[in-house]
């Protein structure tokens, strides 16, 4: 007696998982397999994982990255540099005129722009107390002098001694040194111009009452004016006086004005290290005022400097330095001092000898004794 053997059971509604994850860009296959499905999805499972290995296996093998810099080789060559340097125009030769006694300003007829010649006329003071206690001075002299003609008439008759005699004339010179210190005052009532000029500042009106040591006006010469520019402790050991300037004042336009270096003055500024040139113009450009904005171009000889380009220079909190390349292709940190900056290269002074290679680009990462690959010189 047999039994047939049912088909093998399975649950409504339930679907197999797949054993395994497939490759991207395979559909999971909703049903069982077919029987020459099998091997097809096993050769496909076995291809992803080889690219998988393939890919990992380069990855492994593939050369390392070098660091890529391109450097200069620093060398001295001459260098004719020519520098703008800013400034502004001044009177050189310029009075601030003060009263030397006190009074009310009876005449004051000059202002600001006035031209005036030497000697004349600017203002005068109230003068009547002077010339009172000058009048008085001057009877007090009279009498002295009548004083010792009598005394050196008793003289001869031995009626008056020595020491009478040394009073009297004692007496005259003090009262015609009175008389002197008087004209002297009075003559300050009267202010007169010292130099042919013309009135830059007028702070008083008349009528107004003046101390001593008051400020009136202030007289300027305006064939004195200059240019008073400002230049660089680098710079000055390569100016002299007599050197030839290009000017030009922004106020007047484009034009350029040729000018003369008349003096160097000695002590810089302790906060920018530079020192004032004058120069001097000739002729005076028509237009020019003392106060206006100049820019003067100091040409410079020609002269050996060790120059490498700006950009090579790099700076953090310990100061100014260079990345320079050995031999070997390694680099190296190199503290620098340098000095004039001219176009887009910069001279160093001191920390590089000609001849040593200097990084320019590919800074990023770099370090002490690290390896680079050169791929370019700059020229």
């Amino acid at each position: 007696m047999w039994f047939p053997i049912p088909p093998r059971a399975r649950k409504v509604g339930t679907r197999p998982s797949l054993p395994m994850t497939p490759c991207a860009g395979e559909s999971v296959v909703r049903d069982w397999p077919q029987p020459g499905l099998i091997l097809t999805l096993a050769l496909l499972l076995t291809g992803c994982g080889a690219d998988d290995e393939s890919r990992h296996t380069h990855h492994q093998q593939g050369p390392s990255r070098e660091h890529l810099v391109t450097v200069f080789r620093a060398e001295r060559a001459p260098v004719a540099a020519r520098h703008e340097h800013p400034g502004s125009l001044r009177f050189r030769r310029l009075v601030r005129i003060h009263s030397q006694e006190e009074g009310r300003i009876t005449e004051l007829e000059v202002f600001e722009g006035d031209l005036i010649a030497q000697d004349n006329l600017l203002a005068r003071l109230e003068d009547d107390l002077l010339r009172a206690q000058l009048d008085k001075a001057r009877a007090t002299k009279r009498q002295k002098q009548l004083d010792l003609q009598r005394q050196e008439g008793l003289r001869s008759r031995r009626a008056v001694s020595e020491d009478e005699l040394a009073q009297a004339r004692t007496a005259l010179t003090v009262a015609q040194a009175e008389e002197r210190v008087l004209e002297t005052r009075l003559a300050f009532t009267r202010i007169r111009a010292p130099f042919t000029g013309v009135i830059t500042e007028r702070h008083v009106e008349p009528g107004d009452f003046v101390t001593k040591n008051s400020h009136l006006l202030t007289l300027a010469d305006p064939a004195s004016l200059i240019a008073e520019v400002y230049a660089s402790e680098l710079v000055l050991p390569q100016l002299e006086p007599g050197d030839l300037v290009e000017l030009r004042i922004d106020a007047l336009g484009p034009d350029r004005f040729e000018g003369q270096i008349l003096r160097i003055h000695p002590a810089l500024a302790r906060t920018s290290r530079q020192a004032i040139v004058e120069v001097a113009m000739d002729p005076i450009p028509e237009g020019a005022r003392a106060g206006q904005f100049v820019r003067a171009t100091l040409g410079i000889a020609a002269l050996y400097r060790l120059l490498v380009p700006f950009r090579a220079v790099r700076r953090d909190r310990d100061g100014e330095f260079l990345w320079l390349l050995s031999d070997e292709n390694q680099v190296e940190r190199r503290p620098v001092r340098t000095g004039l900056r001219i176009t887009d290269r910069i001279e160093i002074l001191e920390g590089l000898e000609p001849g040593e290679r200097v990084v320019t680009r590919g800074f990023l990462g770099l370090a002490e004794g690290k390896s680079v690959q050169v791929v370019e010189n700059s020229p």
